[in-house]
This record gives C-alpha cells, sequence and structure tokens, in this order.
C-alpha cells in the first residue's frame, strides 16, 4: 500500500493534515514542508499555513523550510510520578473551594487531576468544563458531576485537547471559577511551558468569576516559555509550602489569597 498516494487521493481537509503533521513529528524530529506538501498533494504554502497554524498553538516549532517537535517537557505521565504526595494534598485541598451547584473550568495537568480525584470523591454536585480527557474520566466516576469534553487537537502526551477550536469553544461560557495549573509562577506571573496550553489557560481566566492556581512548592520562583497572566488574574493560588518571602509579597500585593495544602491521609 502507498499511503503517500493514500493520502493525496483523499484531498484531506486541514484538520486531517495538521493530525498529519504532528503525527509524523512524534516519529522524526523535523518535517519539511516540500515533503508534506508532496504526501498531501497540496501547495507548499498550504502546508506553510498549516505549520505556522500549528506553531501559533505552540504544538511545534516552525524551523528553516518545515518545523520540528516543541520544546520539549516531560509529559503527563512523568510529572504525575513527581511530587504525589504533594500533589494530592494540593488537590484535595482545591476541591473545597467547589461549592454545589458551581461552574468549573478546569485544564491539563498532573496536579488538576488529583483535583478531579477529589472533587469526584466528594460528590459535589457541580458543572466542569475541561480539555483533559484524564480529568473528563477521573470526574466522569461521579453521578454528579456533569462533564463538558472541549473540542480541538488532541496532544497524545498530554491527553489532552488544545488549539483553536478549544479556545473558540471556552470563549462561550462563563463560569463561576476556573482551576488551573501552571509550568511556574514567579512575581513576573504564572507561566507555561507549552504555548498551546498557555493559550487555553487564558481563555479559561478570561471566561471565569475566579481563578485558582494549584501548584507545588518545586515550581515556585519558576519561570517558562510563555507568561500566561500577572499575579492579579488569580483569586487564589494553592500550594504545599508557603512561598519564599518576595513572591509573598508580591502576592500580597496582587491581593492574591495564598491556601497551603496540607498533608493528610484520607
Amino acid at each position: 500500500m502507498n499511503t503517500n498516494q493514500d493520502l493525496s487521493s483523499k484531498r484531506l481537509q486541514k484538520s486531517e493534515r495538521r493530525e498529519q503533521i504532528l503525527l509524523e513529528l512524534r516519529l522524526h524530529p523535523h518535517v519539511r514542508i516540500s515533503d508534506m506538501a508532496g504526501r498531501f498533494g497540496v501547495s507548499n504554502e498550504t502546508v506553510r499555513r498549516d505549520m505556522e497554524s500549528l506553531s501559533k498553538d505552540g504544538l511545534i516549532s516552525r524551523a528553516h523550510g518545515g518545523a520540528s517537535a516543541s520544546h520539549q517537557y516531560p509529559d503527563f505521565d512523568q510529572r504525575s510520578c513527581d511530587r504525589l504526595e504533594e500533589r494530592e494534598a494540593i488537590g484535595r485541598r482545591a476541591a473545597a473551594l467547589v461549592e454545589p451547584g458551581d461552574t468549573v473550568m478546569i485544564d491539563s495537568g498532573s496536579t488538576t487531576v488529583q483535583l478531579a480525584r477529589f472533587l469526584a470523591y466528594a460528590g459535589t454536585p457541580c458543572t466542569v468544563i475541561t480539555n483533559s480527557l484524564t480529568v473528563a474520566m477521573t470526574l466522569g466516576r461521579s453521578k454528579v458531576v456533569e462533564v463538558i469534553l472541549c473540542p480541538g487537537d488532541y496532544m497524545p502526551s498530554e491527553t489532552a485537547v488544545l488549539g483553536t477550536d478549544t479556545i473558540d469553544f471556552l470563549e462561550r461560557y462563563h463560569v463561576d471559577l476556573c482551576i488551573l495549573g501552571a509550568s511556574g509562577f514567579s512575581q513576573q506571573g504564572v507561566f507555561e511551558t507549552v504555548r498551546g496550553f498557555a493559550a487555553v489557560k487564558r481563555a479559561m481566566l478570561s471566561s471565569s468569576a475566579q481563578a485558582h492556581l494549584l501548584i507545588d512548592s518545586g515550581k515556585s520562583g519558576c519561570s517558562g516559555l510563555v507568561r500566561v497572566s500577572q499575579l492579579e488574574a488569580l483569586s487564589s493560588v494553592i500550594i504545599d509550602q508557603a512561598p519564599e518571602a518576595q513572591l509573598a509579597e508580591a502576592l500580597a500585593a496582587a491581593e492574591v489569597e495564598v491556601i497551603v495544602a496540607e498533608k493528610s491521609v484520607i
């Protein structure tokens, strides 16, 4: 079977071409525009636009004549095994912020999955909009949580969706609160390593009356590739240890409540 002929004869839709580009970059460190154009049976300019859109969403990095995989960052499975006890404490404390009847946006992350776990365990009736398949499946165990899963471009390493469709979908809603994770935060604000995730977080922030950041102390004082927001955009930070003095002062000046999650056994 000639895969190239099969793809070009189908005249793939835009979303299908972009999925193929992402798949190719999981197999190879770099792909060329001309090679992809030949495979899809479209012009170089069409593939260039596909790559520019994927780059804008943070899914790939543009390179001369083509694209490469986006900046490497520990994937969801790797992060899920790190500092588990701390993330459980944060997730348990964050679940208490959700009141019966609340509408909530929850983004993808190893700590927000712990939130979903304890929220399902608590049996709090609420509506949750999420871009994370893992969060959706975890909350799906509860009979009283209504889960709305965003559309978008699937990122297997994060078991989540992101991209333009995800952002457009989120902007249709207005919810009581959003609960987010991040790659780091400092006096300069909240940071994310993957630009596509930064855009999703911004959309959730703009669609929510309150915003709560879940972050373990190992990321305190750290930055990332893209700044998501300034500290003033947050209502609270839930963390496993109190921030160091300068960051604590910046949070107080921004009127952000600091909630220290204590470790305990269920």
